[in-house]
């Protein structure tokens, strides 16, 4: 969905405004009509006409719509001045890979990525509702589905370092007929994305583990080892490498996942799918995307529920302009939200804006496999899931009624609506995550 033109405009005293007055300026009366009120949709027009400058190679334009663009970005004004600043940051290193010739550019003073703590990321997850809100609907509908199996096994393909498990543990552990043998598998690999942890993941597991022992719930963490890049060519890159995701997918078998008749099996996909490439991947072993192949392969294992949630976005196209248009008015939804309670020169709150600069950096500055962050909207998502093999499975009025609890303890910008089957957070009206139920059409059970 488009935003609207967000918030209050800003009004920017450029230092040379007679740049524009010279022979030499080509900015358009378009882009001279933004200069003295700057809002969104201007910012978004300036960045249009900067990346169009770009990719024909025509540096004088360049310079220019990037002088404008540097008296308007600012990491730390307005949600949009900051969202602009790191779309500036993500076009010229672009610019800067592509064609090195054409703008200089030091990426160095580019914030690091700082692992987090646990505890930190705990505050993290508890500051909005980007990932909780996924996890209170998904745990719901999975602690609905496993009622009466005594034994569960969760194939958890996820970022957030299992920060979703133990609330389902704690609401198991207080079961009348008393708490399942739950059995949760992880992958070896994850998506080399925020969040980032300053602890391993065996340390993690054993968390996990002494979270569900303290609530006497019966308890197993496996982890699904794929084989480590170093087997690989030296020479693939592992932000990208088709290999990499044929040997995760080929760990996706039965015997691997220690799958049992005796147990009840949910698979759980938070912000994941977006991250398997959506395009043929000259494997051998597939001959569909890897994204498709990723879901047949798990239903195949025949589940008896899945949850995908995912940020309710399209950027897969290979149109730049188009990503630009759409990721401007999505992203603009955390930046936002911040401004509700995080002053402007909080170092958590440009720590937190720096890992979204670097999911733009991504989105605008790479191409190809390497370009990894391709999210797919629910409207499309649920498309592609129909198209292979799964069906809906709807939200009942608790899990609705447990959503609604957990957005009263955030700002009153955040909303819920249901679209047919699917939940979906809002902010100010706008789509930011959805939550969806499915199960494979053999499955054979009705909800």
């Amino acid at each position: 969905m488009k935003a609207e033109p967000r918030g209050n405009s800003s009004h920017i005293s450029l230092q040379n405004p007679s740049h524009f007055n010279t022979t030499q300026s080509s900015i358009s009366g378009a882009l001279k009509e933004c200069l003295g009120s700057l809002d969104g949709a201007c910012i978004e027009k300036l960045l249009l006409h900067f990346a169009s400058a770009l990719e024909s190679n025509d540096v004088t334009s360049a310079q220019q719509v990037m002088w404008v663009l540097n008296n308007v970005a600012s990491s730390v004004g307005d949600p949009n001045q900051r969202l602009a600043s790191w779309f500036l940051r993500a076009l010229i290193s672009r610019a800067a890979r592509v064609s090195p010739t054409t703008i200089s550019f030091d990426g160095r003073s580019a914030l690091e990525r700082r692992p987090m703590t646990v505890t930190e990321l705990a505050g993290y997850v508890d500051l909005i509702p980007w990932h909780r809100f996924g996890f209170c609907a998904s745990n719901s509908v999975i602690f609905k589905t496993i009622q009466g199996f005594p034994r569960v096994h969760i194939l958890d393909f996820s970022i957030t370092h299992c920060m979703q498990w133990p609330t389902l543990i704690d609401a198991l552990a207080k079961r009348p007929e008393g708490p399942p043998s739950l059995r949760i598998s992880v992958p070896s690999w994850r998506p080399p994305v925020h969040p980032l942890l300053n602890v391993s993941s065996e340390e993690v597991c054993q968390r996990l583990t002494n979270f569900a022992k303290f609530k006497d719930v019966p308890f197993e963490i496996n982890v699904i080892e794929v084989p480590p890049l170093s087997t690989m060519d030296a020479g693939t890159s592992q932000l990208g490498s088709s290999d990499l995701y044929d040997l995760f997918l080929n760990q996706l078998n039965p015997s691997a996942l220690e799958i049992r008749d005796d147990e009840a099996l949910v698979i759980n996909c938070q912000n994941w799918l977006r991250y398997m490439p959506d395009e043929q991947m000259g494997s051998t072993s597939h001959d569909t995307s890897c994204r498709d192949a990723f879901l047949e392969i798990i239903k195949d294992l025949s589940p008896c529920i899945v949850t995908v949630v995912d940020e309710d976005c399209d950027l897969g196209t290979l149109s730049l302009a188009s990503r630009i248009t759409t990721c401007f008015n999505y992203l603009w939804i955390p930046f936002d939200s911040f401004e509700t309670f995080l002053p402007k020169n909080s170092p958590q709150r440009i720590e937190y804006e720096a890992d979204i600069g670097h999911k733009i950096e991504n989105i605008i500055g790479f191409e190809g496999i390497q370009r990894i962050e391709r999210l797919e909207s629910g409207i499309n998502l649920s498309k592609r899931m129909a198209n292979k093999g799964f069906q809906s499975v709807p939200f009942c009025e608790d899990t609705v009624k447990e959503v609604k609890i957990l957005l009263d303890e955030h700002a009153s910008g955040w909303g819920m609506k249901k679209d047919d089957d699917v939940l979906v957070l809002t902010w100010k009206g706008h789509n930011s995550i959805y939550a969806t139920a499915w199960v494979p059409c053999s499955y054979g059970v009705e909800y």
